[in-house]
């Protein structure tokens, strides 16, 4: 019995070390491996940078963003980056000035979740070129965008083709689209209402 107990112990303590290194750098993985403690490097708020590049071996949260940037979105996403502890890639069709102007206003939240953020700025067709570019990064979990936007609309309303994008796709909704929703429903209840009473 003595023997079989130091073997599941040998196999959990495997399995405890194969996991850790996932969601950790290579420092934090020796760390843990040696356990050593780790120290964090200051880090400057002031010098943020956005990190166009490719690659990258944590998991990602994709955002598309088009013109605008509602807070009920940018929230959702850290929120939701911070709880499953996967970075940012922040996909757009704008130009990277305009879409680093949207996102400026959350730099610190992003630093404070210790989210690391790509901004990557596609030109073309935007459904094929978004769908080229997720193909091309499986490091993307999945891709949030506003309820309002060009790709929920197309999303929604559009083809029903199931391999549209190679991954899922979250509609945040807004208050904004809240708004249009219950504005449109009571258009279309108006326009029943006036057939039955004529």
């Amino acid at each position: 019995m003595s023997k079989l107990k130091n073997i599941l112990k040998q196999m959990l303590n495997g399995f405890e070390h194969a996991n850790a290194g996932e969601y950790m750098t290579m420092r934090q993985k020796a760390a843990h491996l040696n356990n050593a403690p780790v120290y964090a490097k200051p880090v400057n708020v002031e010098a943020i940078t956005f990190d166009a590049s490719e690659g990258g071996n944590r998991r990602r949260v994709g955002l598309f963003m088009g013109s605008e940037l509602p807070e009920e979105v940018m929230n959702y996403t850290i929120q939701t980056c911070a709880n499953l502890k996967h970075d940012l890639t922040v996909i757009t069709f704008q130009t990277e000035n305009t879409a680093r102007a949207l996102l400026k206003n959350y730099e610190q939240a992003l630093l404070e979740a210790g989210i690391s953020m790509k901004l990557k700025a596609l030109t073309g067709d935007p459904i094929s070129r978004l769908a080229r570019y997720l193909k091309g990064h499986p490091e993307i979990a999945f891709l949030a965008c506003k309820d309002t936007g060009y790709l929920a609309h197309r999303y929604i309303n559009g083809p029903k083709d199931k391999n549209l994008l190679p991954v899922p796709v979250v509609v945040v909704v807004t208050k904004q689209g809240e708004a249009a929703q219950q504005l449109e429903k009571e258009t279309k209840q108006g326009e029943k209402s006036d057939i039955k009473t004529a």
